[in-house]
């Protein structure tokens, strides 16, 4: 198992380079995860001190911030322009597109409880020793479609192989992939390598396990109204890049492989609970912090809900 998980894994994209994820956020990380959760689906232009003062909220510097939108700028991942003396960014339409899909994703996890017909589909594939970048990159594919290296070469998943799926092998290496769907064997003697073991339950279950004790407690505070609009920015952002982790590493096996006790939906049932509780008082905060560097009229910005992220678009 990978981790953690770079950004292009998370969020694949072909058109355009995202950053690839540090431990704790990186700037560029965190001014992406900021935009898309207010801006992906409005395409608001927001003042780059407006941005360099949010992440600052965040713990990045002020020369950090500046840094990591230049670069996402020079990159293609932000568009700059200019609204009378102030230079103002906005996501690109290639990255917003990812980032929505992206977020589509991560709010439909655990809510397709699938019926299981008992088999696996195997996906092997052959690169040359020398087809590093390739091979990485249909790894990151794989690991984002739910996949797992049950052996270097042979991923395994219980779902059927789809046509999402193909479509996004067709621009990696679909000439040196082979895919059976099959029935996994017992063999006499108790031996050999169970498909499950491709995961390790052990671990994704500790990883759950921290995710609740982390965020559970903060829920009564959240219901109450007691959390202040930074502190709401920032939690946003934090639980959902946790949350998100989840749906590569716990990629809706079924229940009949998994333990009783499995903490799939009470960590969804949190991260809905906090994400969208904070979603008023952050949205005023934002609000608030681009109006005060702002001298025309104020751009279109909405916190996004679970509801939001299933759409793919505004509710209104």
């Amino acid at each position: 198992m990978t981790y953690p998980f770079d950004i292009e894994q998370i969020f694949p994209a072909e058109s355009v380079r995202l950053p690839r994820r540090q431990a704790g956020g990186s700037p560029q990380d965190l001014t992406l995860t900021l935009l898309a959760d207010y801006t992906a689906y409005t395409g608001a232009w927001l003042p780059s001190a407006a941005i360099v003062a949010l992440l600052a909220e965040s713990g990045v510097s002020t020369a950090g911030a500046r840094a990591a939108v230049s670069r996402l700028a020079r990159r293609g991942v932000l568009d700059a322009g200019r609204q009378g003396r102030n230079t103002h960014y906005r996501l690109a339409p290639a990255a917003a597109a990812d980032l929505v899909a992206g977020g589509r994703w991560i709010a439909s996890y655990g809510t397709d409880a699938e019926t299981w017909d008992d088999r696996w589909t195997l996906l092997a594939f052959s690169l040359p020793q020398e087809a590093t970048t390739q091979r990485r990159a249909l790894r990151n594919h794989l690991r984002w479609m739910g996949y797992a290296p049950l052996y270097d070469a042979l991923w395994i998943s219980p779902r059927e192989f789809s046509e999402q799926a193909w479509t996004a092998l067709t621009g990696v290496t679909p000439d040196a992939v082979t895919i059976f769907r099959a029935q996994h064997v017992d063999l006499m003697n108790g031996s050999g390598r169970h498909p499950l073991d491709a995961w390790d339950i052990d671990a994704i279950a500790a990883q759950y396990d921290a995710f609740l004790r982390r965020w559970l407690p903060a829920v009564p505070d959240i219901r109450a109204g007691r959390v202040p609009g930074p502190d709401a920015v920032r939690s946003r952002m934090e639980i959902i890049d946790a949350y998100r982790r989840f749906s590569t590493i716990d990629p809706r096996l079924p229940d009949k492989l998994l333990p009783e006790s499995w903490l799939r939906q009470p960590a969804r049932d949190v991260f809905a609970a906090v994400y969208d509780g904070l979603a008023a008082p952050a949205e005023r905060h934002v609000r608030a912090v681009v109006a005060a560097h702002s001298s025309g009229a104020e751009p279109r910005i909405h916190a996004n809900t679970v509801g939001d992220l299933l759409l793919g678009r505004l509710s209104d």
